[in-house]
C-alpha cells in the first residue's frame, strides 16, 4: 500500500500557499511509494484564510481534478508531520487513497443516511463542527448512532472570522452535495468510512487533577452546588488553598487558572485512581462564575447529581507524557514483535465486526486494522487550540512529540475549539488518528 500525499505552507497571499502545497503533492504522487490518484481531499486552514475558503477550494479543486471529493474546515492553527503553523496564515492538504465505495463526504445539504440504499456501511467518521450549532452533543450522538462502531473523531471548527466547512462529494455518490457549493458555515460535516478503511485512534489529555475525584451531590443547570455534601465553592477554595475574604484578586486568578473535569454518572472513572491523570472517560471543561449566594460554581456544561468532578490544571509534563503513552500505544499496534495477544473480549469483539476500545486509553481500533503488523499511511491529528505553541515548550513542539513517536508519516491537522472523540466533545485534548494498509 502506498502513503498519502501531503502538503503545508504558509504566506500571505493563499494563492501563493496553494501554489506551494500543489507543487507538494504533485512532487510525492510522482513517486513509487505515494499514491498516484487519490481521490479523497482533507484541507484544514489557517482563519486567515477563511474569507477566502471557496476560492481556494477551487483552487485546489480545479488543480487536482483526480480528487473528486473534499472535507476539512478551519482552525487557529493547522499542522503537519513535524510542524504547526498556529495564528498565521496557512493550510495543510493530505489527500487519501481509499476505495471509492468505502467513503462517504457528508454535510447538511448532504447528511448521512442511516440506512443508505447505496448499501455502504459507516464504521467510523471524521466530524467537523461548528461549535455555535444548538443541540451539539445531540447531533454527535446522532451521528455516532449512524455508524457501526459509535466512534467519531474530528473537532469544532475555531475561527476569529468565519467557522468554514469543506464538504464536496464530487462523485455523486451523495445525492445533492454535488450541487452544492463545497463551503458551509453551522452543523456537521465530514467523511464516514467503511469496514475496509483501516484506522487506529487514541485521545490524549492535556489536564492534571489537582485534588481528589468528588461526587456531585447537587446541582442546578450548570452550576455545581455541592460536592460530597459540602459547598461546592468551599470545596473549590480549599483545593485552591485560596480564600476570598481581604482581597479577593489573587484567589480569583487561581480559580481563573482552574477548570473541572467531569465524568458522567454511573461511569467507573478510569485512569484517575492509577496514574493520577484524566483517562478519556473526563471531559474538561471552563469554570465561567462562582455563586457566592448558594455557594455554587457555575461551569460550561449542564451538570446533574452523581456525576464526578475533580479540579484540574493545565500541566505541560502531563500533556507531554501522554501524548508519548499514545503514539508508544499507536506504535505497538503496528509491530507484532512488541504486542502481547489481544485480550479475550477484544478478540470477541473484533470477531463480531465491532470496534474494541481499550479500557481506560481512548483506543479504537477498526475490524479491518486489527490484525498486528500494519504500516502507517497517514495520519490525522485535532489538537486543542490552548494546546498549540508553546504549551509544549516551543514551536512545534506538539508536532514533533508526535513524529519521534511514530516516525516520519504524513499527517494533517487542525488546532480547533474542541476536540471530538468517541460520541463526546473534549477540551484541552488531542486526538490522534491513524490510517493503516489493509
Amino acid at each position: 500500500m502506498t502513503l498519502f500525499p501531503t502538503g503545508h505552507a504558509t504566506h500571505p497571499q493563499w494563492r501563493m500557499a496553494a501554489a506551494l502545497v500543489l507543487a507538494q503533492l504533485r512532487a510525492q504522487m510522482a513517486l513509487p511509494a505515494y499514491a498516484a490518484a487519490p481521490t479523497l481531499g482533507l484541507l484544514y486552514i489557517t482563519d486567515h484564510y477563511a474569507n477566502d475558503a471557496r476560492e481556494l477550494l477551487d483552487y485546489l479543486a480545479s488543480e487536482l481534478p483526480e480528487v473528486t471529493d473534499w472535507s476539512g474546515t478551519v482552525g487557529v492553527g493547522v499542522s503537519a508531520n513535524n510542524a504547526e503553523y498556529f495564528d498565521e496564515p496557512a493550510l495543510s492538504v493530505m489527500l487519501l487513497d481509499v476505495p471509492a465505495d468505502q467513503y462517504r463526504v457528508f454535510s447538511g445539504v448532504a447528511p448521512l443516511p442511516r440506512h443508505p440504499a447505496s448499501g455502504f456501511v459507516a464504521q467510523t467518521a471524521l466530524v467537523h463542527a461548528d461549535g455555535h450549532t444548538p443541540d451539539l452533543a445531540e447531533l454527535l450522538q446522532e451521528m455516532a448512532d449512524r455508524t457501526e462502531t459509535g466512534y467519531l473523531f474530528g473537532g469544532l471548527s475555531a475561527s476569529r472570522t468565519g467557522n468554514v466547512q469543506f464538504a464536496v462529494g464530487g462523485n455523486g455518490n451523495m445525492a445533492g452535495q454535488g450541487a452544492a457549493s463545497g463551503v458551509f458555515d453551522g452543523g456537521l460535516s465530514g467523511v464516514a468510512f467503511g469496514p475496509q478503511v483501516p484506522l487506529l485512534s487514541r485521545v490524549t489529555q492535556g489536564c492534571q487533577p489537582m485534588g481528589p475525584l468528588h461526587t456531585i451531590t447537587a446541582a442546578n443547570d450548570n452550576v455545581v452546588l455541592e460536592l460530597d455534601h459540602e459547598p461546592a465553592l468551599d470545596v473549590l477554595l480549599d483545593t485552591l488553598q485560596v480564600t476570598l475574604d481581604g482581597d479577593p484578586q489573587p484567589a480569583l486568578r487561581r480559580v481563573r487558572a482552574t477548570l473541572a473535569g467531569l465524568v458522567d454518572a454511573g461511569a467507573q472513572p478510569l485512569g484517575r485512581q492509577r496514574t493520577g491523570h484524566f483517562g478519556t472517560d473526563t471531559r474538561v471543561r471552563h469554570i465561567i462564575g462562582l455563586d457566592g449566594a448558594r455557594r455554587g460554581v457555575a461551569l460550561a456544561e449542564h451538570v446533574q447529581p452523581g456525576m464526578h468532578l475533580a479540579f484540574c490544571q493545565r500541566n505541560v509534563t502531563a500533556a507531554r507524557a501522554d501524548l508519548m503513552r499514545i503514539c508508544a500505544e499507536i506504535r505497538e499496534e503496528l509491530s507484532p514483535q512488541d504486542m502481547e495477544p489481544a485480550p479475550a473480549a477484544e478478540r470477541s469483539a473484533q470477531a463480531q465486526g465491532a470496534a474494541a476500545p481499550a479500557p481506560g486509553t481512548g483506543a479504537m481500533t477498526s475490524p479491518a486494522g486489527a490484525a498486528r503488523g500494519r504500516t502507517t499511511r497517514g495520519a490525522i491529528y485535532v489538537s486543542c487550540s490552548g494546546r498549540g505553541g508553546p504549551h509544549f515548550g516551543g514551536p512545534s513542539a506538539e508536532l514533533q512529540i508526535v513524529r519521534h513517536a511514530l516516525g516520519d508519516v504524513p499527517l494533517v491537522g487542525f488546532f480547533a475549539g474542541g476536540e471530538i472523540a468517541h460520541q463526546q466533545l473534549y477540551g484541552y485534548t488531542g486526538v490522534l488518528t491513524v490510517f493503516t494498509d489493509a
